[in-house]
């Protein structure tokens, strides 16, 4: 009551105490360096020694080990991601504005922060710590929520200080479940309704910030800089602090034994944003590097095609209406709107454009390229004509050295971290010296077979494949022709083939299906297949993931035809 000063930061007077004894704002949760001053010597004083005290006390028994929650951990690994995340180049923004205000908003929704404590947690809590007490066990310290602020200045968290004091009191007989106060209630407490935190979550978190600022980087792009070390996330717990004890049921939180999910991150994204009631995102428009016309620019390079394609992607984006802000922004809890993915997108509006042109059903492709083939051998003047045949043998081998390697990496790759895990204090000096034990001996076998160091991760790239036209191998298709396929029309340009296959005639409404189509390779020709295994190695997802938006765009281009002649099974006419 007697701090009066105006919030810095939103100019609200209303003003509230952290544990730590600072005060914060209750409007907008900004923290301040200033602190309370005691005023009642007699009463505060005195219960002040004896936490401090007692503190110190667990401090020595602990070798300075502190108590420590479990969203602290993932706060501490957002914290960690942005900061790599602006090492790569994205908007300071990113990480004090955007994601620590999402973090926060998700704290005080699943009320593990910035409110009040349901009383029911402090019971939960003492009830399943007394049902695993532990002789052997050790007690725990104060919360280290003020090391673990996403910014210097605005990061702390106010979590309710009857809670914390409850916990503590308890803390002895959870020390052999976990290193964390709250590990053993946080994994059997059911949080369906709060969304509870899990480590792919935090690639969501990220995401999600990136959607919001419009930042040029997909979800793939993302997943395969977690995969490639730029971004921490495998055995990310090796930055805890020492004093954050991790152990026990804590490993089962942050310790991950599998490539992160495309899927799992996109769709917990779309739960996150629904469940902060985000409103609608900033507008996707064509500016922006998320908006297909620029997405194909990016894949189309990439893929080695042609650049003339680019203008048959627009036309198919303008036709389907896909290239409207409205269908591109993402507007949480709004069950109406299709969700897009914005690469996937891309990526399926190329082999759409490709099975206008060249058909792909491992006849009229080729033909194509006999013609291309003989006209190239004659015309001696302008660019040559594009070949897909040529444009598949060079593609081929280069894909399946770069997916030979990125197999071989994944087979290589040690999922244990360098930091030795233990599960229970009682099992840390073996596990010491059992780790001891094997780095010396992988040594002594490395120096005796002479083995290869490990090579440095590579430089982060957008590009995975990069094709120059300089190259005096003919391995760069980028400036050649599509004028051997095309033929004009009513002014306008159009393919020489009148023909086109669907994928499927009827997309499925099956909801545990999971797919809008079934995909399997035996059924569909091996040219179709060959451009989705392309893209599918791109963006690191499954080929009936960008199949079934194939289908998609397909039943919207012709859906006209769809409704009229629905006898039609195989084919269409343009």
């Amino acid at each position: 009551r007697d701090f009066n000063e105006r919030c810095a930061q939103c100019s609200e007077v209303n003003w509230g105490l952290t544990d730590g004894g600072r005060f914060y704002c209750r409007s907008c949760h900004n923290v301040t360096e200033r602190t309370r001053e005691v005023v009642n010597t007699d009463f505060i004083s005195n219960t002040r020694v004896q936490t401090i005290s007692k503190v110190l006390r667990k401090q020595e028994k602990t070798d300075g080990g502190c108590e420590w929650y479990v969203c602290e951990g993932f706060q501490l690994v957002l914290k960690k991601q942005a900061e790599a995340l602006e090492a790569l180049g994205v908007c300071p923004q990113m990480k004090d504005e955007i994601l620590c205000n999402f973090w926060r908003c998700y704290l005080q929704k699943s009320k593990q922060a910035y409110c009040n404590r349901p009383a029911g947690e402090t019971v939960k809590a003492l009830s399943v710590c007394d049902s695993s007490t532990d002789a052997d066990s050790e007690p725990e310290t104060p919360s280290l929520l003020h090391m673990l602020s996403a910014s210097e200045s605005e990061g702390d968290l106010q979590t309710d200080c009857s809670f914390a004091s409850s916990t503590s009191k308890v803390s002895e007989s959870t020390s052999l479940c976990s290193g964390s106060v709250d590990g053993s209630l946080y994994l059997m407490k059911n949080q369906k309704e709060k969304l509870r935190m899990t480590m792919p979550m935090t690639l969501s978190f990220c995401y999600m910030a990136l959607l919001w600022l419009r930042e040029p980087m997909t979800l793939s792009d993302l997943l395969r800089f977690v995969v490639e070390g730029h971004i921490p996330y495998l055995n990310v717990f090796q930055h805890f602090p020492e004093k954050m004890k991790l152990c026990g049921l804590d490993l089962k939180i942050f310790c991950v034994e599998s490539w992160p999910a495309y899927e799992e991150v996109y769709n917990k994204m779309l739960e996150l944003a629904a469940f902060l009631d985000l409103p609608r995102f900033p507008d996707i428009t064509d500016s922006c590097f998320l908006h297909p016309d620029m997405l194909c620019i990016k894949y189309l390079m990439e893929a080695n095609l042609p650049d003339e394609l680019h203008n048959w992607t627009c036309r198919v984006v303008k036709k389907i209406c896909i290239g409207e802000a409205d269908f591109l922004t993402l507007v949480p809890g709004n069950k109406s709107t299709r969700k897009v993915k914005y690469d996937v997108l891309a990526a399926a509006v190329i082999v759409v454009v490709l099975k206008l042109l060249f058909l792909l059903d491992d006849h009229y492709e080729w033909l194509l390229s006999e013609f291309a083939e003989e006209r190239n051998k004659n015309n001696k003047e302008g660019g040559p004509y594009f070949e897909f045949k040529k444009w598949y043998k060079v593609i081929k081998c280069s894909l399946d050295v770069e997916q030979k390697k990125l197999d071989e990496e994944r087979a290589k790759y040690l999922w244990r971290c360098e930091k030795p895990l233990f599960y229970s204090a009682k099992k840390k000096s073996k596990v010491l010296k059992r780790r001891r034990m094997v780095v010396n001996l992988q040594n002594q076998f490395g120096k005796l077979s002479g083995s290869v160091q490990p090579a440095e991760k590579p430089n982060p790239s957008s590009f995975q494949l990069s094709w120059y036209e300089e190259n005096t191998d003919g391995s760069c298709f980028h400036g050649h022709s599509l004028k051997g396929i095309l033929q004009e029309k009513c002014g306008l340009l159009t393919a020489m083939n009148p023909d086109y296959w669907l994928c499927t005639v009827k997309l499925c409404t099956e909801k545990l299906c999971g797919h809008l189509a079934h995909y399997r390779e035996v059924d569909f020709p091996q040219s179709y297949h060959f451009v989705l295994r392309l893209f599918s190695f791109l963006l690191r997802i499954e080929p009936s993931y960008i199949h079934d938006e194939v289908c998609v765009i397909e039943h919207k281009l012709f859906n006209k035809k769809l409704c009229k002649k629905p006898k039609y099974k195989t084919s269409l006419r343009k």
